[in-house]
């Protein structure tokens, strides 16, 4: 039986997703989230496509352009505001054991780095910042923050553009085994960014130990 504060969360939710002003708020959200913010805009976005199916494909690259445009300022926190910025808000958002990690797989790894894991829920912001903190090249990942958040977003998109309606019955019907499914998701998203050197092992111990930035270079 689904909790009676998810279930006005999730009506509550679908009032705003379909509110005059939503795409700001998608737009806000997701330019957020990719730098500081700790709430995924994933719900947003799909009880936005929910409410208006036929907008659902405008919605995900609202959200795709943003979280880029969102990334921009994790690399800028990352690469000039590190020691005053970046290094709190790592701590604050409980990534500060993730942060040498993830470093380690940005350098071995690069944009494949930042393609796989930005398109799972991966906090989307450890990899923005850190990609700044390592100085990785700024075009180089703009694009791979591109095709990471198209990916995820747009497949998003796509999928309640052509099923919103079926879509909606079940998360209707089954919204606690779907909330679970996405906590899944997450879990599976950290094992993803953890397993990216493809059977490399001596990499993946290397990255796995990894316990500073310098330890990780």
């Amino acid at each position: 039986m689904v909790m009676k504060p998810l279930r006005g969360l999730y009506n509550w939710t679908m009032e705003k997703a379909a509110h005059p002003h939503a795409e700001f708020w998608l737009a806000f959200f997701c330019f957020i989230e990719a730098s500081f913010f700790p709430i995924p805009p994933h719900p947003l976005l799909g009880l936005m496509c929910l409410a208006e199916p036929k907008k659902a494909i405008r919605f995900a690259v609202i959200a795709t352009l943003s979280s880029v445009a969102g990334a921009l300022l994790g690399y800028a926190i990352g690469w000039g505001l590190y020691d005053t910025v970046g290094e709190p808000l790592i701590g604050a958002l409980g990534l500060a054991e993730s942060f040498p990690v993830a470093a380690c797989h940005l350098r071995e790894y690069d944009w494949q780095a930042i393609l796989i894991a930005g398109a799972t829920p991966v906090p989307f912001k450890l990899l923005t910042i850190t990609a700044g903190f390592i100085e990785m090249n700024l075009v180089t990942f703009v694009l791979a923050s591109l095709g990471a958040r198209a990916l995820i977003f747009m497949t998003v998109g796509i999928l309640f553009r052509v099923f919103g309606a079926p879509i909606k019955r079940v998360i209707d019907q089954y919204l606690g085994t779907v909330t679970i499914a996405f906590v899944v998701l997450v879990v599976g998203g950290f094992i993803v960014l953890t397993q990216l050197s493809g059977g490399n092992e001596e990499v993946q111990e290397k990255c796995a130990a990894a316990t500073s930035v310098q330890a990780s270079e």
